[in-house]
């Protein structure tokens, strides 16, 4: 089973447009489909699933759109906290939270407090995020941790630098779904999918369903990771590992 699957929500104003009403209807839609998710990848017992809720760029979005994003996003997360906790889940977020409007981020703040605890999944919210604005960070934070004399530059590594990075806590995907038949990364999680496998669906996030994920589960276990060995040299570390 994948460890972490990471999710680029995509469709929600297109689904709502098709259907003739008003995109804010797609993104409620949507923010169903988080639930859904949320307790399947509960019930497969999925440890790690990274949303990808709203990214710098769409603060470009019509201003009206965007307020009423926040809003939804406020009153989802007050109402679902007792949901998560309930289902044994830590709330987490990455990205420039501190461009969310205050009650924003106070909604934010109290849920990842409430749940910090007792989880078996974490859920974690990209918002206001960017892949290249958070290597922009990790950046400047090994410039500084250089500069001070707190690490040799000489000593940089790939460990290192995902230590630095928003998402130091959580494993790398192994997963990445993007839904609505976009075929794109759109800056999402740059480092860190360096070796996610990834699957591109048509469907419409607000009509992502469970059986949709376990299905894409399934053609990932049946996809061969190599992480630059050969097909014969996996096959025989699997050999190897089910002897012992």
């Amino acid at each position: 089973m994948p460890q972490h699957i990471a999710i680029i929500m995509d469709g929600n104003g297109r689904w709502a447009q098709q259907r003739g009403m008003d995109r804010i209807m797609g993104h409620k839609a949507g923010a169903e489909t988080v639930r859904r998710m949320v307790e399947e990848c509960v019930r497969l017992g999925i440890p790690y699933l990274t949303l990808y809720a709203f990214s710098t760029e769409n603060w470009n979005r019509p201003q009206y759109e965007v307020e009423a994003l926040m809003r939804l996003l406020s009153s989802s997360i007050r109402q679902e906290v007792p949901k998560l906790k309930e289902n044994h889940v830590r709330l987490n977020a990455i990205g420039h939270l501190e461009d969310l409007p205050q009650v924003c981020r106070e909604e934010l703040e109290e849920a990842c407090r409430l749940t910090a605890h007792d989880f078996s999944l974490t859920l974690t919210l990209s918002l206001s995020y960017s892949g290249r604005s958070e290597l922009k960070y990790c950046m400047r934070q090994l410039a500084q941790q250089a500069a001070d004399g707190t690490i040799n530059s000489q000593d940089i590594d790939e460990q290192t630098i995902s230590k630095n990075l928003y998402t130091a806590d959580l494993p790398d995907p192994d997963i990445l779904i993007r839904t609505g038949g976009e075929q794109r990364i759109s800056n999402f999680l740059l480092w860190q999918i360096a070796y996610a496998e990834l699957f591109f669906t048509p469907v419409m996030w607000p009509d992502f369903n469970g059986q949709h994920l376990r299905e894409i589960i399934q053609q990932y276990q049946n996809r061969e990771r190599r992480f630059g060995k050969t097909s014969a040299q996996v096959q025989q570390e699997s050999l190897s590992q089910a002897q012992k």
